[in-house]
């Protein structure tokens, strides 16, 4: 699974990488994060059509923005958004099938920028333990661009909240993940899927058919990614800072 990430892109380097027509920067103002956590605030990429918010029937083609959401995707049909903390990473294996994700899935998709992802791995001996030993890693591209992480959003209504209150709505998203099948697999067994440059704006495009839709990722295993392991600190989530992206001392870790 992907359970903290490091995102510290400024809003105009991301605008500028994927190519957003629709900036909205008013929107979009969350500070770096080396240690990005479940019900955090994140960038996040998508494609809508104008003014879909105040008119969901208007047509035309849509156009690309850059939002900030919350990190833990909330059902539209949930009754409470705290469901939203178990709801980090979507199976692409079942993601078309669950209820929580099924809809998401066919229209509300989106491109979750980050600089890499951590895991932890259990260490050996470990496994079966009620408080096993782990060592952190941290996963990112080796060339040092941005992870284009696959994901879906939701927009829930808050009930209690009034219908004129700006804040009644909550926009949230989801990590989708798949299973690790090589050597980052020994980290652990899940992994983010990521979207290519040339096949974005067909995973964006709410047009696009489903039956699309699983040939446009790529598991992160395939695009040239590095790991190694980081301090124990990234584990708690009042540490943040680019310290935790930094390599650890062989003599430091715990493998």
């Amino acid at each position: 699974m992907c359970g903290r990430y490091a995102s510290s892109r400024s809003p105009e380097d991301l605008v500028e990488e994927f190519e957003v027509l629709d900036p909205r920067l008013e929107r979009a103002v969350v500070p770096p994060s080396w240690n990005v956590a479940p019900t955090d605030e994140v960038y996040a990429v998508m494609e809508r059509t104008p003014r879909t918010d105040e008119d969901p029937d208007r047509e035309g083609d849509p156009v690309r923005q850059l939002r900030a959401l919350r990190w833990g995707l909330v059902p539209s049909w949930a009754k409470d958004e705290r469901i939203g903390s178990r709801m980090i990473n979507a199976r692409m294996e079942t993601v078309a099938e669950k209820p929580a994700f099924r809809k998401a899935f066919a229209t509300r998709r989106c491109i979750l920028p980050a600089d890499g992802y951590y895991e932890w791995y259990v260490l050996d001996g470990q496994e079966g333990k009620a408080k096993p030993k782990k060592q952190p890693f941290f996963i990112r591209p080796e060339d040092g661009s941005v992870l284009a992480m696959a994901g879906l959003y939701e927009i829930w209504r808050d009930p209690s909240k009034p219908e004129d209150a700006e804040d009644r709505f909550r926009w949230t998203c989801t990590v989708l993940t798949t299973e690790a099948t090589d050597d980052l697999g020994r980290i652990h067994d899940r992994m983010p899927l990521l979207v290519d440059r040339d096949r974005r704006h067909a995973w964006l495009d709410p047009r696009t058919p489903g039956t699309e839709l699983s040939g446009l990722l790529t598991p992160a295993q395939q695009t040239g990614l590095t790991a190694y392991p980081v301090s124990p600190a990234v584990g708690n989530v009042r540490n943040n800072g680019p310290e935790l992206i930094d390599p650890l001392p062989a003599e430091e870790t715990l493998l």
